[in-house]
């Protein structure tokens, strides 16, 4: 075997390093939780700024959780439900000194659920909260949900019992969306491919066989 062809096997060699690299997913950290979402008077789901024991929606506004593992707000599952504050509290009169919130309780799929549970049969919950005017997210999903679990930083952690254990713990982002769960957005500026120091790495590698091949070829 000749230099030129051991340097161009060892060339291809990388070539298919590289190309195996790009393939190969991501194994990205990311939190199992309740993320808290927002509607104001009928529009698409926000994700809250604040947590629900500080956030005080107003009469006609919506407020969703969503039980799922995500790794930032720009992938974290929507509610599978969509904000109907009409359809939810349409049937319910505003009294004096009180306001009504739609609540919509999206419990995530088995790929969400920690291990050993499993989520309600029923996936998703909604109901008409009627609170007190100065009332919180919090209070309002208390009207419609009980129990409700903290932990120590008030941190909510679970809703009508589920799930039963944990709170926010890091887990292996999940590669495969559950048939009730809406997949994960992926974050801006995001192909889906392999990273820029991946890929300049690996062209730098064949650059490199590439004049050792015309070295090698020269010297013969």
């Amino acid at each position: 075997m000749t230099a030129g062809t051991k340097v161009a096997g060892a060339a291809a060699g990388a070539l298919l390093t590289l190309t195996a690299v790009a393939a190969a997913p991501a194994q990205a950290a990311g939190y199992r939780y309740w993320s808290f979402w927002e509607s104001d008077g009928g529009k698409p789901w926000t994700y809250a700024t604040q947590g629900p024991a500080t956030a005080r929606p107003s009469d006609g506004d919506a407020l969703g959780f969503r039980f799922a593992i995500s790794n930032g707000t720009d992938d974290t599952s929507l509610p599978s439900a969509a904000p109907d504050f009409p359809g939810i509290c349409g049937g319910v009169e505003k009294k004096d000194g009180t306001k009504r919130i739609a609540v919509v309780i999206d419990f995530g799929g088995p790929l969400d659920a920690p291990p050993g549970e499993t989520p309600p049969k029923k996936p998703i919950e909604v109901g008409c909260a009627e609170v007190g005017e100065d009332a919180t997210g919090a209070e309002a999903l208390a009207a419609v949900a009980k129990p409700l679990r903290y932990d120590g930083s008030a941190m909510l952690c679970g809703i009508a019992g589920y799930p039963a254990h944990g709170c926010g713990e890091q887990v292996a982002e999940r590669t495969t969306a559950s048939a009730t769960s809406t997949a994960p957005a992926a974050s801006a500026g995001s192909g889906g491919g392999p990273s820029f120091g991946v890929l300049a790495g690996g062209a730098a590698v064949l650059a490199l066989g590439g004049a050792a091949i015309w070295k090698a070829r020269r010297r013969a």
